[in-house]
């Protein structure tokens, strides 16, 4: 994800998953699809070792609320409480400021 113009909004989505993960691959694909299709939306990056870590990226407030309101969007959150998910917490955050470092 290249440098974004300050300041935009991060969604942190921090989770444990369950030993039931049927569906969940082929799902997060398609949201990752999705999302990318969303008006406002500009990036993500994601990590899992035991607790999984997905940082989305977003030009306002308003485009964080629409995502969360994606008819495909609100199944899969159904299915992350009732299948996939034994805990999550979500951190919406506003970055003021961003720097990189590259060895390149």
């Amino acid at each position: 994800m290249g440098s974004i113009k300050t300041p935009y909004y991060a969604v942190i989505f921090s989770s444990y998953q369950t030993d039931d993960l049927e569906g969940y691959s082929a799902t997060a694909q398609l949201m990752e699809e999705l999302a990318q299709q969303q008006a406002g939306y500009l990036g993500i990056e994601s990590a899992r070792s035991g607790l999984g870590i997905t940082v989305s990226y977003w030009e306002s407030l308003e485009a964080i609320a629409q995502w969360k309101q994606q008819a495909d969007h609100l199944l899969a959150q159904k299915m992350g409480k009732t299948q996939w998910y034994s805990s999550y917490k979500v951190r919406i955050c506003k970055v003021e400021r961003e720097y990189d470092f590259s060895a390149d």
